[in-house]
This record gives C-alpha cells, structure tokens and sequence, in this order.
C-alpha cells in the first residue's frame, strides 16, 4: 500500500468529536468525561490517565495500531489538535484535520487506530489532557510492547504542524 505524502483539510472517518456539557454552580462545575451507554463497546476505555503538557509543547505526532483513544480535553488550558488519516482502507485517507479544543471548546476526541495525531498546548498555562485508550499501556502487568509508532523525529514525516 503507498503510504501518503501529503494531506488535505477535510473530516476523518472513524473521528468522533462530542462537545462537553458544563454543570456550573456556586461550587464549581462538573463535566462527564464518560458514559458506558455513549460509546460503542470497542471503544470503551480500559485505563485512564491525566496528562499535563507545559506551554508551546507538543506531544506527538503518533499513531497506533490497535488501541483507540478517547481524550478529554476540558482544561485548563486550550490546544491546537492535528489528525492526519494514513490509514489505506480508510474512505477519508490523506484527509487532515486542526481544531482547538481545551477550555474554550470542551471537546471528548475519539481516535481510531491508525490515525495519527498530535497536540501542543496553545496557551501560557500548563494545560491538562484526560485519555481513556481502549487497550491497557503495555498490556496486562505491562509486560507486552507498547502500541504506538512514533513519528515526531522523522525528519521526513509528513505530519507537519502548521
């Protein structure tokens, strides 16, 4: 299968964007992350982690073969999210996406195998990223290969951020 070299702004198949409802009061506010009657059972986390990605720092661009995410990007904080499909069965190959989500665009992101993504945080704060992945980091008692294909020192790679 030809691997793609470049992309074009257009929607992924398999990409899930769900907006996050707010609840505020005078405690606070309140998000749902997750909700097993939303998700189809493939998709259905299986860990979750919470990341903090300091200001101008990237995470990414990787992929994976099987695991599928599902991130939470609530804040603080917002980030510029790329999606690039390299998948070759995929109807929307070499399709590319960027949004911002974060604290001003609550957004729950659903990334299927084999489409590679990346995010930076956008803003002047360190900044907070939830993942529930569908497939445990390293396997059971982490003792199987990690699923993931780097691609953020390929001086050739065609996920460019800008």
């Amino acid at each position: 299968m030809p691997k793609v070299e470049s992309f074009q702004e257009g929607p992924i198949e398999g990409v899930a964007f769900r907006p996050l409802s707010c609840h505020e009061d005078r405690r606070g506010w309140l998000v749902e992350l997750y909700r097993d009657d939303e998700l189809p059972a493939d998709q259905r986390p299986a860990m979750v982690y919470v990341s903090e990605t300091l200001p101008g720092v990237t995470r990414g661009p990787h992929e994976h073969v099987d695991q599928t995410d599902y991130f939470a990007f609530v804040g603080p904080g917002d980030f510029q999210l790329w999606l690039w499909d390299a998948r070759p069965d995929s109807p929307t190959q070499g399709h590319c996406s960027r949004t911002i989500v974060g604290q001003s665009n609550r957004q729950c992101v659903v990334v299927p195998p084999g489409v590679v993504h990346a995010y930076r945080n956008a803003g002047s704060t360190p900044g907070w990223v939830f993942n529930a992945p569908n497939r445990l980091y390293a396997g059971s008692g982490k003792q199987q290969p990690v699923d993931e294909i780097r691609h953020e020192d390929r001086p050739d790679s065609p996920y460019r951020m800008t």
